[in-house]
């Protein structure tokens, strides 16, 4: 079969990019009344964020369900016949109860709420999402819609399976005529990298419609549109004939499914226009124009989203796909196309594509987040960034002394200042991309004549939440092509909130490189943390968070700093995690020091990828165990009679190198095993009914022969 053209990979980057574009289009103003957008801002037209006190990137429910949940297929092996079930599977590895992905707004009250507490009582999907289970009210809500998207950018021109894993997927959570919204969003968005003209691709999308009910409403919509003068013409149809008060709930998909499809055959061939019917409308704004996005930008191409108000550069590919892991959440629109371009080509039976540096630049017009630090503005010599094709051109002029150029890109959540708390339904939670002691590789490329000095820095938070900057040495650039290279400071095992590169000559320059690409890959080589009032030297008793602890994606029910030791972890139940790290983090060796009181378990995780999918070393039941999860209950791999004491330091260490795993307990090596289903992932703790202290926390280069001496259960 042949490979996918550089035509639809752009349209899927274009679709993932109109996600986003739409759904902060629309989110400062998700939950106002028509009439008060009509009164404060007539129509939206660009964003509005700034008006409201809001900032422009935020987490959101729908990018981050729509980014999250899609994982189900790279977790389950990029299976066509893929089963809700897995994905409910997914739902509850990803997911940590009342704080990531979706709104919480209880049983009965949140539809995707109401579905997890399903999944998490044990009744699988689709039975969790269920009219049977959960009533019609709850079962026929928006939510199927607004994460539908992955699904279909992961079939181009194949709606058969792009209709069968959508239905899958929103059965999760929904039935009834709001799982056939969903699929039929997910068709035409399948479609639309075939067929260009909406009626046309209406017609063929209904050809996968059974439902009557759905049918009648898309003909009816049809005909209004055709028949009506201005868009508000048949949003008053809409809300008089099939408003929320027409249907139980509190955000019924029939009246927001009509104000997707309005957007989409009145905006016709104009991006902006069709997002700024869908934003301007009200209802669930950001849910409609967040899929109106997507759609316009698989069926339009990327040329569109800037074709009138330029509403992409704002953007500059920057998302937050909050989850339970959270090395995973600070990314952009390039990696998740990526991802979902590996998923594509599995699924046409090709070979998925090799790994590519973190930041590739390689679809048209494409920062990956990159941007010039506008502060102080007197001081700044950048001048702009632009896109080379598989490169960032970055632009300066009057570089001298006294005048450097920086540009920075993000690696870990926003500090306090931004607001970001204060306006967001959602909390920025993530663990860093970029640690101390890792190595960053780039590759640039100069022209003829004199050039610039380099040098990375990077910005980390301090204990009590302030920044410091900690700089590398310069390089004098080269005409050229030149590999750089700069090991990250240790940072005291503080998050690094950003990456940098700053710009200076000896005298005035003007001109402009490439970067052609920048990254970084594999475990730390030493990354420790010590005791907390180290790290943050005024902490008291009564501290509750701080900025190194908020690095950790806890679902252990408590989590505070300690300020005897490093942390305090309880969790009342089964599986309470704590993880750090990335997906990139392959071989390493993760350890602390516990102080056990009282548990059932207690111990160490490693390659973890979520909280239910990890390998974990423990004390539990008398007994040292090398245990594996994999969304259900854990699977022992090893064990060894080890009685643990109790009220003294215990120090424990979990090395994972290649497809060997070795406990070591007080400095002996008690357990070894072999498992190569997890390659890679991030690092952290388990406890289980009780609590216990951890003293230090340290990720390093395992050691050779690390399993030598202990039971083998492998």
């Amino acid at each position: 079969m042949a490979q996918l053209s550089d035509e639809i990979r752009e349209r899927v980057y274009a679709g993932v990019l109109g996600k986003l574009i739409g759904v902060y289009l629309g989110r400062a103003v998700e939950g106002w009344s028509y009439e008060a957008i009509r009164e404060r801002f007539g129509t939206i037209a660009n964003y509005v964020h700034h008006e409201v006190g809001m900032p422009l990137i935020v987490p959101d429910d729908d990018l981050s369900g729509t980014f999250v949940f899609f994982r189900a297929l790279e977790d389950h092996g990029y299976d066509a016949e893929l089963s809700a079930r897995r994905i409910g599977d997914t739902w509850l590895n990803y997911i940590i109860e009342d704080k990531t992905i979706l709104w919480w707004g209880g049983m009965s009250r949140s539809t995707e709420h109401t579905a997890w507490l399903r999944l998490n009582q044990g009744q699988p999907a689709p039975a969790s999402g269920s009219i049977a289970l959960n009533g019609r009210a709850m079962a026929e809500q928006i939510g199927a819609q607004i994460f539908i998207d992955g699904w279909a950018l992961a079939n181009p021109g194949a709606p058969e399976r792009a209709a069968r894993l959508a239905r899958a997927a929103a059965s999760v959570s929904h039935d009834g005529i709001a799982v056939d919204c969903a699929v039929l969003v997910a068709v035409l968005e399948a479609l639309a990298f075939c067929e260009a003209d909406a009626g046309r691709l209406l017609e063929r999308g209904l050809g996968f419609v059974a439902n009557e009910e759905l049918r009648g409403l898309v003909a009816a919509v049809r005909e209004r549109c055709a028949a009506a003068g201005h868009w508000r013409e048949v949003r008053d149809w809409i809300e008089r004939e099939h408003g929320y008060h027409r249907y139980p709930g509190n955000c019924p998909m029939v009246t927001n499914h009509l104000s997707v499809l309005m957007a989409l055959l009145l905006g016709g061939g104009d991006f902006a226009c069709s997002l700024s019917i869908a934003a301007s409308a009200g209802w669930d704004t950001d849910c409609n124009t967040g899929n109106v996005g997507c759609l316009n930008g698989v069926r339009l191409g990327l040329a569109a989203l800037s074709a009138g108000v330029d509403l992409r550069a704002p953007v500059a590919d920057r998302l937050y796909a909050v989850s339970a892991d959270g090395g995973e959440c600070i990314t952009d629109a390039v990696l998740e196309t990526r991802r979902i371009l590996r998923a594509a080509a599995v699924l046409r039976g090709e070979a998925e594509p090799e790994r590519q540096p973190r930041f590739g630049f390689e679809f048209p017009g494409a920062v990956q987040g990159f941007q010039v630090d506008r502060e102080p503005r007197h001081l700044q010599a950048v001048t702009g960034l632009r896109n080379a094709g598989a490169g960032l051109v970055i632009a300066y002029e009057r570089l001298a002394p006294g005048r450097w150029g920086r540009l920075r890109v993000q690696t870990c959540f926003a500090p306090e200042p931004s607001g970001m708390r204060d306006t967001s339904y959602f909390d920025v939670l993530a663990s860093p991309t970029l640690y101390g002691t890792q190595t960053v590789r780039a590759l640039v490329e100069c022209g003829a004549g004199r050039q610039p000095s380099w040098r990375f820095f990077v910005r980390h938070y301090r204990g009590d939440g302030s920044l410091n900057v900690r700089y590398g040495e310069p390089v004098a650039l080269q005409p050229g092509a030149n590999r750089l290279r700069w090991r990250v400071p240790d940072c005291g095992g503080l998050p690094i909130y950003e990456l940098g590169i700053e710009l200076t000559a000896a005298q005035r320059l003007d001109g402009e490189f490439v970067l052609r690409h920048l990254d970084w890959h594999g475990a730390p080589e030493c990354f420790a943390m010590g005791r907390a009032d180290e790290l943050s030297p005024d902490l008291t008793p009564w501290t509750t968070n701080t900025p190194w602890l908020k690095a950790f994606l806890s679902s252990a029910r408590n989590l505070a700093p300690d300020y005897t030791t490093t942390f305090s972890i309880s969790h009342p139940g089964d599986n309470g995690v704590l993880t750090i790290g990335t997906r990139d983090w392959d071989n390493y060796t993760v350890s602390s020091e516990l102080t056990l009181v009282h548990q059932r378990t207690a111990g160490l995780v490693a390659r973890a990828r979520g909280h239910r999918r990890y390998y974990g070393a423990v004390l539990c039941a008398g007994e040292a165990r090398l245990v594996k999860r994999r969304d259900g209950a854990p699977r022992v791999l090893a064990r060894c009679r080890y009685a643990a004491p109790s009220d003294q330091p215990l120090p424990v260490a979990l090395t994972v190198a290649g497809d060997e795993l070795c406990f070591t307990v007080d400095r002996q090596v008690l357990v070894t095993a072999h498992d190569g289903e997890y390659a890679s992932g991030g690092a952290g703790f388990l406890v289980e009914e009780g609590g216990y202290l951890a003293s230090g926390f340290r990720v390093g280069q395992p050691p050779p022969a690390a399993g030598r001496g202990g039971a083998d259960g492998g």
